[in-house]
């Protein structure tokens, strides 16, 4: 039977379904509603589903499952999206984040500014301009990417990363933007901070982020806010 998307089982213990090869909100979209049909199906032997960007991964017990089973069910998945695209339940609601752009707190904004040909503050307009998705958390807990940026200040990573990033860090990279939830290493180009935390081990849920959200970024200048933001 011709299968309809690429379909690859990695190991015994993962089945990979790739829905595209680029950053696009439709394929987003489509890789979540089918990430949740999966994972809503409750198949015996399926132990966690994790939608990516244009992916999603079905982590499985090689003792229950049957794959032809999970086979069928994602190939069903995949046809009622075409038909009846779908977010999943506990999504959407955008989320504003507050950010102090440029300065001590935006490092990156004169060479994201240089790169586009651009002034700062016009970087800063076309940034907090937009409407963005949560595509997918990655890279460390809570970190949510998301897109997608507009390409005249797609600024592409640094070459050689920081060793130390501040947590509240707002970044660029490419078409893609995203906040530093906790202060780590990192190559994104920083062109301003939150004091919004992102990621709470003691809340439920930690992220405050969630995949198929919307996200917008709010310049501010409040002083009180920039002191909350101090490392």
């Amino acid at each position: 039977m011709r299968r309809p998307e690429p379909i690859r089982l990695l190991g015994d213990r993962l089945l990979v379904v790739e829905l595209g090869e680029v950053m696009d909100a439709a394929v987003n979209a489509r890789v979540h509603t089918c990430a949740h049909l999966v994972e809503a199906a409750a198949l015996p032997g399926v132990r966690e589903v994790v939608p990516a960007i244009s992916s999603f991964g079905i982590h499985v017990d090689p003792a229950r499952i049957v794959l032809a089973d999970l086979v069928d069910l994602v190939e069903r998945a995949l046809a009622r999206a075409d038909e009846q695209p779908l977010e999943r339940e506990d999504a959407p609601r955008t989320v504003t984040i507050p950010v102090r752009y440029g300065g001590e707190f935006g490092p990156d904004l004169p060479d994201v500014a240089a790169w586009a040909g651009l002034s700062e503050d016009e970087v800063c307009e076309r940034h907090a301009g937009s409407s963005y998705r949560v595509f997918m958390l990655g890279f460390s807990p809570g970190f949510a990417y998301l897109g997608l940026v507009d390409s005249s200040i797609a600024a592409p990573r640094l070459e050689v990363p920081r060793v130390r990033v501040p947590a509240g860090a707002v970044g660029i990279a490419g078409r893609q933007t995203g906040v530093y939830p906790r202060t780590g290493p990192g190559g994104w180009r920083i062109i301003g901070r939150t004091s919004l935390s992102l990621f709470d081990p003691a809340a439920d849920p930690p992220a405050r982020l969630r995949p198929g959200q919307a996200v917008r970024f709010v310049p501010v200048r409040d002083d009180a806010v920039l002191g909350a933001m101090q490392p």
